[in-house]
Parts: structure tokens; C-alpha cells; sequence
């Protein structure tokens, strides 16, 4: 009887491991690129409240505010941030443009236009519909999505135990994974390189959006997370900075968005 039992028990924890399993793979889209694969995580839309809501402490800036409720559908979205091998496999082994050398670590010295060639060509490579993430998608799946626990930083309170800043990073890059990952298994979204958005920099509006997305056309580009050479406070979620579309340094990098239908002019340049 007690065999029987333990083994009822033995076949109810291999369902529930099955069962999790199938979720977990339903959750994550594993991409090849001649050779180089990538994880896309997904991110369950819902509603949160972007901008300095009140755990990001009194280092707020203006342009943080106001808080505005914003809504956004389902979307998938790296898991790291764009590696040197990633965009050596769809831009050519020969094209590297970073300064910090190393096929783990993010690509950097790229600029936001560097950024829509990437997208464009990886896009007729694999027949997938890539894109930068929006500066809410961005700031939404940082803060974990649904899965939030309202943390300062992307994965944590504790900024060393999530990020490579200012503080701990010696001055350099470094290999994507090496820090905790956020509530939905991102990595690095705070620190390491600060990481391109599709919109420009704007004002935030009171109105609730949804799905909201800056289109307009405007030298500079909203880029998001802090990086290696920044201080906490410029690693927090709700952080915004922005760069001219055509700036490129070692500090800035880009994180892809997997979208599904493919919206027009998304990757456009300008």
C-alpha cells in the first residue's frame, strides 16, 4: 500500500514537472542565427503605473513624472541584450564595432540607426518580425511585468547583486548573465550598457495610454538601464536618458522586441 502510494506520488510530481516544463519552453522562443542562438522571453501584457512611482526614492528626475497608467498587450523580449556574437551572426563576422571585445559581452558603439540595419537584416534572415522595445515595454518588463515586486532596479533592491555599475564594474563591460535576472528572467536591465528604445524623448502625458509608442520623428532617442559607468541612481527602472539617433559609445547597447503582426515602418529609418 505504501508502495502504491509513493508511487501515485512519483507519477503526480513527473505530470506537474511536465506540465512546467511545457510552460516554461510555451514562455521562451529559442531563435538560430547562422549558428548563434538567443532566447526571447515572453512578457504577459496587463497595466502598470510607469514613471517615478515611490520606491525609486528621491532621486527622481522631472522628466520622470507624472505617473500615468499604461496599458500594453503581449510581447516577447530578450532575455540579454544584444551579444557581440549575435550581431556578428547576422551583420558578419568581420563587423564588430564594440571597444569592450568579447563575443558574450553586449555589442556596443552602435547607434540607434546602427541599431534598425541590425533589425532589418535580421529580420529577412529569419522571416520574424524584430524591433526595438517602446520606452513603456521597456520599463515594464524591467520592473518585471506582471511578476513585479515594485524593486528599485531591474532584479533587485540591491544593486550589486543585479547590475554592473559604477561601483563594481572596474570601468568595463561585461559577459551578459553573470548578474541575478528580474522576476521574468532578464538579465542585465539595469547596468552593464544602456540599452537603445524605439521612441523619441518626450513628456510624459497624465492620460492613460495603451500601447503607447513614440513614432514622431526627432534627433534624440530614448535609451533605458543605466550602464557600467553610471551610479545607482541612473540604473533605477524608471530612469530616462536619451542620445541622438546617430551617437554611438561604449556604453550604448540595445535589447530586441519580438512582435507579432509586424507593425509598419517600425524599423524604419529616419
Amino acid at each position: 500500500m505504501a508502495r502504491s502510494f509513493r508511487y501515485c506520488l512519483l507519477i503526480i510530481a513527473l505530470a506537474v514537472s511536465m506540465m512546467a516544463n511545457a510552460q516554461s519552453s510555451a514562455n521562451v522562443k529559442r531563435v538560430v542565427v547562422n549558428g548563434v542562438s538567443f532566447r526571447m522571453i515572453y512578457v504577459e501584457g496587463g497595466t502598470f503605473t510607469m514613471g517615478a512611482t515611490k520606491e525609486q526614492g528621491a532621486e527622481v528626475e522631472t522628466v520622470e513624472l507624472p505617473l500615468h497608467k499604461v496599458e500594453l498587450s503581449n510581447y516577447y523580449i530578450g532575455e540579454t541584450e544584444v551579444t557581440q556574437a549575435m550581431w556578428m551572426a547576422v551583420m558578419g563576422r568581420g563587423q564588430n564595432p564594440s571597444h569592450f571585445v568579447d563575443s558574450e559581452k553586449p555589442v556596443e558603439q552602435i547607434s540607434w540607426m546602427d541599431c534598425q540595419r541590425f533589425i532589418r537584416k535580421l529580420n529577412e534572415l529569419t522571416g520574424m518580425c524584430f524591433r526595438l522595445p517602446t520606452e513603456a515595454e521597456w520599463e515594464f518588463a524591467a520592473r518585471g511585468g506582471i511578476r513585479s515586486k515594485g524593486f528599485r532596479y531591474a532584479g533587485g533592491d540591491d544593486i550589486e547583486s543585479v547590475a554592473w555599475v559604477l561601483s563594481n564594474s572596474k570601468d568595463v563591460t561585461h559577459r551578459v548573465k553573470e548578474k541575478r535576472p528580474n522576476e521574468l528572467g532578464l538579465y542585465d536591465m539595469s547596468g552593464n550598457v544602456l540599452e537603445w528604445c524605439q521612441d523619441v524623448l518626450c513628456r510624459y502625458k497624465t492620460a492613460d495610454a495603451k500601447n503607447p509608442c513614440g513614432k514622431a520623428k526627432s534627433e534624440f532617442r530614448v535609451n533605458r538601464g543605466g550602464s557600467f559607468c553610471n551610479s545607482a541612481a541612473r540604473c533605477r527602472v524608471s530612469y530616462r536618458n536619451a542620445s541622438s539617433y546617430k551617437n554611438s559609445s561604449p556604453i550604448l547597447g540595445f535589447r530586441l522586441v519580438l512582435d507579432f503582426p509586424c507593425p509598419e515602418n517600425e524599423t524604419a529609418e529616419e
